[in-house]
């Protein structure tokens, strides 16, 4: 008798959605974060956004030929890796930067594990950590908000890192975006806009970003200041990547454990390394690094929270 029936790998999860659906849902969600980089840093980070976009876009098209596989550039996959790999780089940098970026973020981070749900790490976090190995000046240099003609050295976490006193930022400039920094990571308001959209679909849930906030929350009250119990820890859940991270990074479906026991636990080792790399480390930022990190670690976070077989003891 001939089998009419395919099933895939679990889990089986009926819902509404597809891959495509989800996929330009969460290009619409940081829409808001782009508008906003915009109106801080000017018109350059949309060319920047542009370019790390078509070069991913082009690049997948590319593979998807040369292999001889199906080509999947209208599903959004390829289209967010660029998005987010743009988000993550300065307004200043030239526009060769985010094309190399983008063409090392889908032919290395995602298309050498096979495509689409088959890489172990998230595309966009690993070319940005490419860009900052290979051209860390232009990855460090930032404009100053509202001013596209002046460049300033230090975000808000490389002053704090280097000893300097922050008394002229406020939170409510660090919630606006009102600082140095990555183009799409500024304006907390605009992310929290995107990812509330993001919970309302329900394609993403608390367990990782709220986890992975609070841990590094409390692991910078404790130790971040100059005594225990003393660390400011509003402000770097203010400032840096962290909530881009939390939100739209650390919840990449693919590189992150599928229970919410283990997507606990993924929350809490991002966290924990976010604090440890931003208290003792040599970068002032470590939300990228923390993410790739759990990202290797997940399929053993896996192996030991998967749910029991139904019928099993």
């Amino acid at each position: 008798m001939t089998n009419n029936f395919s099933v895939s790998g679990s889990p089986h999860i009926h819902k509404q959605g597809s891959i495509s659906r989800i996929m330009w849902t969460v290009v619409i969600s940081l829409i808001p974060a782009g508008i906003a980089g915009i109106i801080i840093f000017g018109w350059d980070t949309l060319w920047i956004t542009l370019a790390a976009v078509v070069a991913a876009v082009l690049t997948e098209l590319i593979f998807g030929i040369l292999t001889k596989k199906k080509v999947t550039v209208l599903d959004g996959s390829a289209v967010i890796t660029g998005v987010l790999l743009a988000f993550n780089l300065p307004s200043g940098v030239p526009l060769w930067l985010p094309v190399v970026g983008a063409v090392f973020s889908i032919a290395i981070g995602k298309q050498v594990f096979g495509g689409i749900g088959q890489n172990i790490f998230n595309p966009a976090l690993v070319g940005r950590v490419f860009l900052m190995a290979s051209w860390p000046k232009y990855m460090t240099t930032f404009t100053a908000p509202f001013k596209f003609d002046a460049i300033t050295s230090a975000t808000p976490l490389a002053a704090l890192k280097a000893g300097r006193v922050l008394e002229h930022i406020s939170y409510l400039d660090l919630f606006l975006g009102k600082h140095g920094g990555c183009i799409g990571e500024v304006c907390i308001l605009a992310l929290l806009i995107g990812a509330a959209l993001l919970f309302i679909k329900g394609y993403i849930s608390w367990h990782i970003p709220i986890t992975y906030i609070l841990t590094t929350a409390v692991f910078v009250y404790i130790f971040g200041g100059n005594k225990l119990f003393g660390g400011d820890w509003l402000f770097h859940i203010l400032s840096g990547g962290l909530i881009l991270g939390a939100f739209f990074m650390a919840t990449d479906y693919v590189a992150t454990p599928l229970t919410a026991k283990g997507q606990l636990i993924f929350g809490v080792g991002c966290g924990l390394l976010t604090a440890v790399i931003r208290i003792w480390g040599g970068y002032p930022e470590g939300v990228s690094y923390a993410i790739l990190m759990m990202n290797a670690a997940t399929p053993l976070i896996g192996r030991y929270t998967k749910c029991r077989i139904y019928g099993s003891r």
